[in-house]
């Protein structure tokens, strides 16, 4: 039976990368099946992720998992692909090319193909097999990052930044719209790069712009905005343009000057504050995500402490935490000694989420009594599950509304809150 499944680790570009191979795939016969566990599925593909050391065993354990499958005869064929092979192809080849049957880069969509025994189809440009939900879609708007922070192997892997022209995202995100899509995710190693590259500015704001054109499309939201640098144009968008949401995912990683200098983020906290202010001040009730690194090398308890006061006065609306993982061949790897325990890491990280967990608390219950568009995204037992222009699927929360009446999936519904905790908004319609 010409049946695949693709299994998806790690983040949501790698995601992109899945659909556009499943597009591909299926134009040459194939069945597709994504992260599913029916045994008709004689070959299986898995995409992996090499970012940091949890992801990277997840990854080999995924591997495992299928190379016993194999062994067991319940798979015929098993191929390796993504991020963690690109790295590590001479590594996992000696270690796992009994079980494997052929590694693959995250360039080399070509190659897999031919293996496989379909023709790579360039009129493919932009099709994709979904695998979220219908009503919403990521669009990667760029390739690679060219900063070099000093935690960071993603250059090592993906390469310097390459833009994809404005023309084409649009024709991909007219196919999206087409299919049913009407909120897209930017994302990219870094948005706010986008068009330097190729255009010699950033035209990120153009892009966002043209995007909103597209009929059908009724929410844009952006992530992975890089802080250096941060092309201002984008706030009057998002200020003035009804279809972009009021979040922005924006990693700011640390506030200390001494490490945000070690880590080579290319800016200060001066200017880290700076730009918050400017967000908050044009763009009312915006909501912020960021992500933080503790025990960075050079990171001390007065560095940790900076850190805290920033959580604690900023408020941020999203907030993850990470332990720093030493990468190979990356620029702290080299260069910088990870002198930090990873018990005294662990315990930063539940320090500062404790902390964002009390932030999250108040700022919930803060909504209590207020109305929201909200788009629903699916059914949970007695609730209608959905989200706000706040909340991005996967990472954020959530909001659990009853309903006398039924709603519809990937329709928009005004709905008033009426209770909070930590995590979650919880709900009913205001019909």
């Amino acid at each position: 039976m010409k049946k695949i499944n693709l299994i998806t680790l790690g983040c949501s570009k790698n995601l992109v990368d899945s659909e556009k191979l499943m597009a591909q795939l299926q134009c040459g016969g194939y069945t597709l099946l994504h992260d599913s566990h029916d045994t008709s599925a004689r070959t299986v593909i898995i995409n992996t992720c090499g970012f940091i050391g949890d992801a990277k065993r997840e990854s080999i354990s995924t591997i495992l998992e299928f190379a016993e499958a194999k062994k067991r005869g319940e798979i015929d064929r098993l191929f390796v692909i993504g991020c963690l092979s690109e790295r590590y192809k001479d590594d996992l080849k000696a270690e796992l090319g009994s079980e494997v049957d052929e590694f693959f880069g995250v360039n080399n969509v070509e190659d897999i193909l031919r293996t496989l025994g379909v023709q790579h189809k360039t009129k493919l440009l932009g099709e994709r097999l979904l695998t979220t939900p219908q009503h919403y879609a990521y669009l990667k708007i760029s390739e690679g990052c060219s900063w070099g922070c000093a935690f960071c192997a993603i250059p090592l892997i993906r390469g310097k930044h390459v833009s994809a022209p404005i023309e084409d995202l649009v024709a991909e995100a007219k196919l999206l719209a087409l299919k049913g899509v009407k909120e897209l995710l930017i994302v990219a190693q870094d948005t706010t790069y986008y068009g330097l590259d190729l255009y010699g500015a950033r035209r990120l704001a153009d892009l966002l712009t043209e995007l909103s054109k597209i009929e059908g499309i009724e929410w844009l939201r952006l992530h992975y905005a890089y802080p250096a640098q941060f092309p201002t144009d984008v706030l009057e968008v998002i200020r003035s343009n009804p279809k972009l949401c009021k979040y922005i995912d924006i990693p700011f990683q640390h506030i200390s000057d001494s490490v945000l200098s070690a880590m080579r983020r290319g800016h200060t906290r001066r200017q880290a504050y700076d730009l918050i202010r400017a967000m908050r001040e044009r763009v009312p009730d915006i909501a912020l995500r960021t992500t933080l690194i503790v025990g960075h090398p050079g990171e001390d308890e007065a560095a940790f402490a900076e850190l805290l006061d920033f959580v604690r006065e900023v408020k941020f609306e999203r907030l993850g935490v990470f332990t720093y993982s030493e990468e190979e061949g990356t620029h702290g790897a080299k260069h910088l000694k990870d002198e930090i325990p990873q018990a005294e890491k662990q315990r930063r990280a539940d320090e500062l989420m404790r902390l964002q967990s009390e932030i999250s608390t108040a700022l919930n219950h803060s909504k209590i009594g207020k109305t929201y568009r909200t788009i629903i995204d699916r059914r949970e037992g007695d609730f209608y599950v959905g989200r706000t222009e706040h909340d991005s699927p996967e990472v954020d929360g959530e909001v659990l509304i009853t309903s006398a009446t039924p709603l519809t999936f990937g329709e928009f519904y005004t709905v008033k809150v009426v209770s909070a905790n930590e995590f979650d908004l919880y709900a009913t319609t205001t019909f």
